[in-house]
């Protein structure tokens, strides 16, 4: 194995595509996760993913060993990352735009306007890599939408210092080597990451343990939830929020805080629109649906909510923009369904 492993690398640094192919398809989704996590944002993660690939492959002729394939990548594709950190070449904030109409008044505006959510599609062989000793987070919990979240708020070095470190569990000889830094920066920044993480996340030992993913309990609290929103019905929505329900809708600003300021937003939602249709999918690992409005010319979509589940309880939400529908491969708009009985002329 080892000596396939030599081969391929000798005809990777003599310009062999294939066998570069070979080399790194196997690091590609977790190296795609991994700037996800630091930018907080699929598209950018995509565009940082394919310039570490191509720096890896220009620079191939120069990987000496001395560090794993996998070590090398995660460096190049950090400073990547940091370079687009560092460059503020980040989505603006969009303001609400349907003339006409005004929703309430939100309870705060949120600063990570650039979120975007991240399909579990793309997860399969992603977080089940083997992880290093120094890795303090289970690998689900560091792909949820409040943690990614919650990092995109530390500055640069220290996001790149504690994901390598506390997420992936690299040694911290390891990250100074990555960041052309010291052993002591490395400690230091992560001691500063850490304690913005405790500040930021919310405090999870006193709450209720979200069901299973895909268990019998998790899909009867999912059922209700489609039913009491595709029927517009607000007080059964109402009803399976928590008391500090939390709701926002990047790339808008908007947050609304509390089950009472979430059910007038949804008042106004569902005043507009007698009935929508949602087509379920998963982000982030935790569920999510495509939302889709009918209308005179067709059902379009309208954007995708992922919910947060405490207990059998809906303690988040979140309202993505219907551009996220493609990277989930859920349609721009569905296909009306025939009436019963309807024959179509094709064979």
């Amino acid at each position: 194995m080892e000596l396939a492993r030599t081969d391929l690398m000798s005809r990777a640094q003599a310009g062999d595509g294939d066998a570069f192919r070979a080399l790194t398809e196997p690091h590609r989704r977790e190296l795609q996760v991994h700037c996800y996590r630091m930018l907080g944002s699929f598209q950018d993660a995509e565009d940082a993913l394919q310039d570490t690939m191509l720096a890896a492959w220009r620079g191939l002729e120069r990987f000496d060993g001395r560090a794993s394939l996998r070590t090398w990548l995660y460096r190049i594709a950090t400073n990547r990352c940091l370079d687009t950190l560092r460059s503020a070449r980040r989505r603006p904030a969009k303001q609400w735009d349907i003339p006409g109409t005004e929703p309430p008044e939100p309870t705060g505006l949120g600063e990570i306007h650039w979120l975007e959510p991240y399909p579990d599609a793309l997860l399969d062989g992603a977080i089940t890599v083997p992880l290093g000793p120094e890795a303090r987070y289970e690998q689900t919990e560091s792909i949820s939408l409040a943690f990614v979240t919650a990092l995109q708020i530390l500055p640069p070095r220290q996001l790149a210092v504690l994901i390598l470190r506390d997420v992936l569990g690299f040694h911290a000889d390891e990250v100074a080597d990555m960041l052309d830094t010291t052993v002591e920066s490395v400690k230091s920044a992560l001691k500063r990451a850490r304690a913005g993480m405790q500040r930021r996340l919310p405090v999870m030992t006193a709450r209720e343990q979200p069901p299973a993913g895909d268990s019998p309990a998790e899909d009867a609290i999912v059922t209700k939830f489609v039913s009491a929103y595709e029927s517009a019905d607000i007080d059964a929505l109402v009803a399976l929020l928590t008391d500090d329900v939390f709701m926002s809708m990047p790339p808008m600003p908007r947050e609304y805080r509390g089950r009472d300021s979430v059910a007038r937003f949804f008042e106004f939602i569902f005043g507009s629109v007698e009935r929508f249709e949602l087509v379920p999918t998963r982000a982030n690992g935790q569920p999510a649906f495509g939302v889709y409005r009918p209308t005179p010319t067709g059902t379009h979509g309208v954007g995708l909510f992922t919910i947060t589940l405490t207990g059998d309880r809906i303690s988040a939400m979140t309202r993505f923009e219907d551009t996220v529908l493609s990277i989930f491969g859920l349609p721009r708009s569905l296909v009306a369904v025939p009436p019963a009985g309807f024959q179509s002329d094709r064979s």
